[in-house]
C-alpha cells in the first residue's frame, strides 16, 4: 500500500531524525536520491551524464539547497549545471559553495538550452502558488525540456493537491521520506509526472491518506470456496432506473453482475430491459445482504430511499437517492452505508458550492463522512473514500479521463454493491470497486462505453490476482 503523509506529520519526523545526525546530514541523503534519479534520466535521454545541460531553479529554502547538493553531484559527473535563484541574496549557503566548488555556475536568467531541469523553487511548505518571482521562471522553462521536482512541484500545496496560481508541472518528482497528499489528489497529482520516493529513514505514524496496489486488492477481493453457494457468496438488491433512465438499471446490474455476489436482485421499473439483457438477474423483492438505490431513479422515489435505509441490509446510495438525505438517519444505521456523490452531489449534501468542493476534496470527503456516520465514495479525477471514524482517506491510483462518460457511475455502483453483498466493509468495497473499475477503464482504452467498462472488470479481477 502506498501510503501519504501531511506536512506537520513529516516535519516532526525530520525534526526527531535530525536530532540524532549530524548537521546536513538528511539533506545531503535527500540530495543524493535527488542526484541519482536525475542521472538516471540524462542517461536515457542521451546515453550519458558528461557533456548535460542541467538548470536549477533555485528558492530560498531547504528545497533550493537539495537541488544546489544535487546539481553538485551532478556536476562532478561532468553535467554543465547552472542555478538560477529566485532570489540571490537567500540561496543555501552550503549547497551553493558545494556547487561552485563542483564548477557549477550561477546565472540570472534560463538558459534556452538544457537537457534537464530541476524545480527547486518551492519545499512541502509553499500555499497559494508561486508569487511572481518564482512565476517568472517557471514560465521560462524551455518547451520540451523534462523538468524533475524537487519533493513536489511547485506551487502545488502537499496537504490537499491543490493548485491556486501558478504551479510547476513536473514529468518526474522525487519526494524524500514519504509520499505527501497533494502528490496523489489531483489537480497536484497531474502536475507530479512520475513520483520516485527516497527513503531517507524517516519513523513515521499512521498516514493521512493511502493508496491501495494490487496486492491490497487481492488480500481484499471476496473468492468462492469449495462450500460456496450463489447466496453464501451474497445476493446484491438494485434499485435503479426509471421510465426516463432505464439504462441506468442496466449498467448497475451489469456492474452488480461482475462483482463477485453470488447473484443480482433487481426491483423497478426496468425490469425488461434489464432481464433482456442480463436474463441471469433476479427479479423482484426478496433476501439480499446489501442494496444498491439511486442510479436514474428520478424524482419522487424518496420513500423507496427511507425504506431501504430503514432495513438492516447493507446500502449504497448514488446519484438520485442522495438528495435529502437525513444525517441522523443514516448515524443511526448499524448496517454498512456507502454515499458515493459526484462534487455536485456532495456540495448539495454538505450545503456548500460545488467550487468549494472541487477546490477541497480531501476536506469535503472527510466532512461528509464525520457528518453522515458513513463511507463516502467522492467521484472525480482522484476518486477519494473516506469513513468516519478512520484517519486515513484512501486515493484510487487507477482509472483514466475515458471514465468521464455517461453511465460509468451506474456501473461502479453495481460493482460496489456487489462487493458490500460479499462482505467488504463500505469503505473497502468503495476503494476496491473504484479499483477495478479504473483498471477495466485502462484495459478498454478509449473513447469508451460504460457498457465496455463493465465487461472489462473480470479481466481487471484477474490482472489484481494473478499478476
Amino acid at each position: 500500500m502506498r501510503t501519504a503523509y501531511s506536512v506537520e506529520t513529516v516535519r516532526a519526523a525530520e525534526r526527531e531524525l535530525m536530532a540524532r545526525l549530524p548537521e546536513g546530514a538528511l539533506m545531503l541523503r535527500a540530495a543524493a536520491g535527488l542526484a541519482a534519479v536525475c542521472a538516471g534520466l540524462l542517461a536515457r535521454r542521451r546515453g550519458r551524464v558528461y557533456g548535460s545541460r542541467v538548470v536549477l531553479l533555485v528558492g530560498p529554502g531547504d528545497n533550493g539547497g537539495d537541488a544546489l547538493y544535487a546539481g553538485a553531484r551532478l556536476a562532478r559527473r561532468g553535467a554543465g549545471v547552472t542555478a538560477v535563484p529566485m532570489d540571490p541574496e537567500r540561496m543555501h549557503a552550503g549547497g551553493l559553495a558545494a556547487l561552485r566548488a563542483a564548477g557549477g555556475r550561477v546565472a540570472q536568467a534560463v538558459p534556452q538550452r538544457a537537457d534537464l531541469v530541476v524545480d527547486g523553487l518551492l519545499g512541502i511548505g509553499g500555499r497559494g502558488g508561486l508569487r511572481p518571482a518564482g512565476a517568472a521562471l517557471a514560465e521560462r522553462i524551455p518547451p520540451g525540456v523534462p523538468v524533475v521536482a524537487v519533493d513536489l512541484p511547485s506551487g502545488v500545496d502537499a496537504d490537499t493537491g491543490e493548485v491556486a496560481g501558478p504551479a510547476v508541472t513536473a514529468d518526474v518528482t522525487v519526494t524524500f521520506g514519504a509520499y505527501k497528499p497533494g502528490l496523489l489528489i489531483d489537480p497536484g497529482a497531474s502536475r507530479a509526472g512520475a513520483v520516485h520516493l527516497v527513503d531517507i529513514g524517516l519513523e513515521l505514524p499512521e498516514p493521512e491518506v493511502e493508496a491501495l496496489q494490487h496486492a491490497d486488492v487481492a488480500g481484499l477481493l471476496p473468492e468462492p470456496t469449495a462450500s460456496s453457494d450463489k447466496y453464501r457468496r451474497g445476493v446484491v438488491g438494485i434499485v435503479a432506473g426509471s421510465a426516463q433512465y432505464p439504462g441506468a438499471a442496466v449498467l448497475a446490474v451489469a456492474g452488480a453482475l461482475r462483482g463477485g455476489a453470488g447473484a443480482v436482485r433487481y426491483v423497478g421499473p426496468a425490469a425488461d430491459s434489464v432481464l433482456a439483457r442480463y436474463p441471469e438477474t433476479l427479479i423482484g423483492p426478496g433476501r439480499v445482504q446489501a442494496w444498491v438505490i439511486g442510479p436514474g431513479l428520478g424524482e419522487g422515489r424518496a420513500g423507496e430511499v427511507a425504506d431501504v435505509l430503514a432495513g438492516d441490509a447493507a446500502v449504497l446510495v448514488d446519484a438520485d437517492g442522495l438528495r435529502g438525505l437525513d444525517p441522523a438517519v443514516l448515524r443511526a444505521r448499524t448496517a454498512p452505508t456507502l454515499l458515493t456523490p459526484h462534487a455536485g452531489e456532495a456540495a448539495a449534501l454538505l450545503g456548500v458550492s460545488r467550487e468549494s468542493v472541487e477546490a477541497g476534496r480531501l476536506a469535503a470527503v472527510r466532512r461528509l463522512a464525520e457528518r453522515y456516520g458513513a463511507a463516502v465514495l467522492l467521484k472525480g479525477s482522484t476518486t477519494l473514500v473516506a469513513s468516519g471514524g478512520v484517519r486515513a482517506v484512501r486515493v484510487n491510483p487507477t482509472g483514466t479521463p475515458w471514465l468521464a462518460t455517461a453511465g460509468s457511475g451506474d456501473v461502479l455502483s453495481g460493482l460496489a454493491g456487489s462487493l458490500l453483498a460479499g462482505g467488504l466493509s463500505g469503505a473497502d468495497a468503495g476503494s476496491v470497486g473504484a479499483y477495478l473499475h479504473g483498471l477495466a477503464a485502462r484495459r478498454t482504452g478509449g473513447p469508451l462505453l460504460a457498457h465496455q467498462v463493465a465487461e472489462a472488470l473480470p479481466a481487471a479481477w484477474r490482472d489484481t490476482t494473478h499478476p
